[in-house]
């Protein structure tokens, strides 16, 4: 498996993670489905969650594109800078979302990164 695939599957099971996360959070803050609000921690693991899904979609061409017409090895150690980056994000926004900026830039830079460089060398730029 390439170091691109493995990133892609721990992307993956790191959104599904998260979805786990807001499932216990649902639990524990006693937020029944279908809400997504009612209680303040609660909400922030649904946003982090959320947020995660609007990047994700980005993400995942962003990978395969550089990776196919880049560097796999580079889009390979953005996306290890994504995950971290998501983990940060989950790790600051449910304590304080006021402290997320870190977490953001580390899963949004690496996605700029690639599609910029794919662009430029899709049109030879």
């Amino acid at each position: 498996m390439s170091l691109v695939a493995i990133v892609v599957v721990l992307a993956l099971v790191q959104y599904s993670a998260f979805g786990i996360l807001v499932g216990r959070a649902r639990g524990k803050y006693n937020v029944p489905a279908p809400a997504i609000s009612g209680d303040p921690t609660f909400e922030r693991y649904f946003r982090v969650q959320q947020n995660t899904a609007e990047q994700i979609i980005i993400f995942l061409p962003a990978i395969f594109l550089s990776a196919n017409l880049w560097s796999p090895q580079i889009s390979a150690g953005l996306g290890v800078v994504y995950l971290v980056g998501r983990f940060l994000y989950l790790r600051s926004y449910v304590a304080d979302p006021k402290s997320r900026s870190a977490g953001f830039a580390l899963t949004f830079i690496p996605s700029v990164i690639m599609l910029i460089a794919s662009l430029i060398l899709q049109l030879e730029i």
